[in-house]
């Protein structure tokens, strides 16, 4: 049976409006996920992710603040998610100890062209480690009292 979803659980040192908004504003989610971010946040609105080696394009499928945010992204480059293999990517928040607990999951592999799926499942089980890790740092270092 082909794995079909990536799921990470994380609990950040921040209140959860602080969290929400690392990952729906367009400025500092280009701090921590690629170089660049461009968010229509309404269901529906266009994203661009931008990385050294290229963009990545996506919808908003969900928006409920401050404790949901849901976009499918195409995880071919340069590519309309109309046009190419995607995933849904989703993010949950819910407060936690004075912090919020942060659980994304990423699923559709499954339905992915067999000649992607591995490749994709791989390289975004790594990407999201290293990512979540990075926002993990960016939201220590912008807090108040924080290094930023």
């Amino acid at each position: 049976m082909t794995r079909d979803t990536i799921e990470r659980e994380m609990t950040l040192t921040a209140p959860i409006q602080r969290v929400w908004q690392a990952i729906t504003d367009p400025q500092e989610v280009s701090e921590w996920f690629g170089v660049q971010a461009e968010i229509d946040l309404r269901p529906g609105g266009r994203i661009v992710f931008g990385w050294a080696e290229g963009r990545f394009l996506a919808r908003v499928e969900e928006v409920a603040p401050p404790t949901r945010f849901a976009y499918r992204w195409c995880l071919a480059r340069d590519t309309e998610v109309d046009a190419g293999p995607t995933t849904l990517v989703t993010f949950s928040l819910e407060p936690s100890n004075g912090g919020t607990r942060l659980r994304l999951v990423e699923s559709g592999f499954a339905s992915l062209p067999a000649e992607v799926r591995d490749k994709h499942l791989s390289e975004n089980t790594e990407g999201w480690a290293e990512e979540l890790g990075e926002l993990a740092k960016y939201i220590e270092a912008n807090a108040p009292g924080g290094q930023g």
